[in-house]
């Protein structure tokens, strides 16, 4: 009985090693084909050059085009787990558009997000000047705390909106920062008594 096992488990291990080794490639490149088009769609372009991307040390990670700025940005804290998502910016910092990435929320509440906060929805962020928020955007809710709040809250989902907001925010703050990990061409600067 105990052979049998061992010899079910072995196969179905190799079964499954040779499943993942085959669908491992197709899968990179469904998901390099999404962010490419998550791209394109943040910045509103069907053609555009993107750069190398910078991950921060936040987790951000910078996608530079001749078209604008995409950055991905990701909250743990939503109501089902973590949230991604991608915001476009012009050179002014408008928010030009957005994916939701990734998401665990809720069907039919949270899950609204990828539409809730689009242009001519309840929760319209697009065309928002984030240099224009004090602290960033936050729901209505919060006005209490940051009194230029003004986003409304999914109905039901203020977790979740919360959640996306902070996303949007933590990508404006990556917009301007630099790569920690960028490496420069200068030469190290060496003190006289170093020599």
């Amino acid at each position: 009985m105990a052979l049998v096992l061992t010899l079910i488990a072995v196969v179905a291990g190799l079964a499954l090693g040779y499943v993942n080794s085959i669908t491992e490639e197709p899968i990179r490149q469904i998901k390099a084909q999404q962010l490419s088009d998550g791209i394109k769609a943040v910045l509103a372009a069907d053609e555009l050059k993107v750069e190398a991307p910078d991950t921060l040390e936040s987790g951000a990670v910078v996608y530079r085009t001749d078209k604008g700025t995409a950055v991905q940005a990701t909250d743990p804290n939503g109501f089902g787990g973590k949230l991604t998502v991608l915001v476009g910016f012009n050179d002014e910092g408008l928010i030009q558009g957005y994916q939701v990435l990734e998401t665990s929320e809720t069907p039919g509440l949270g899950a609204k997000a990828g539409e809730w906060f689009q242009k001519g929805q309840k929760g319209n962020i697009i065309g928002k000047k984030m240099s224009d928020y004090k602290d960033g955007l936050f729901v209505t809710k919060d006005k209490n705390d940051h009194p230029d709040a003004d986003v409304d809250a999914i109905t039901a989902s203020t977790i979740t909106s919360r959640a996306f907001l902070r996303c949007v925010n933590a990508a404006y703050a990556a917009l301007n920062t630099k790569c920690e990990d960028a490496q420069t061409g200068a030469s190290p600067q060496v003190k006289e008594n170093e020599q």
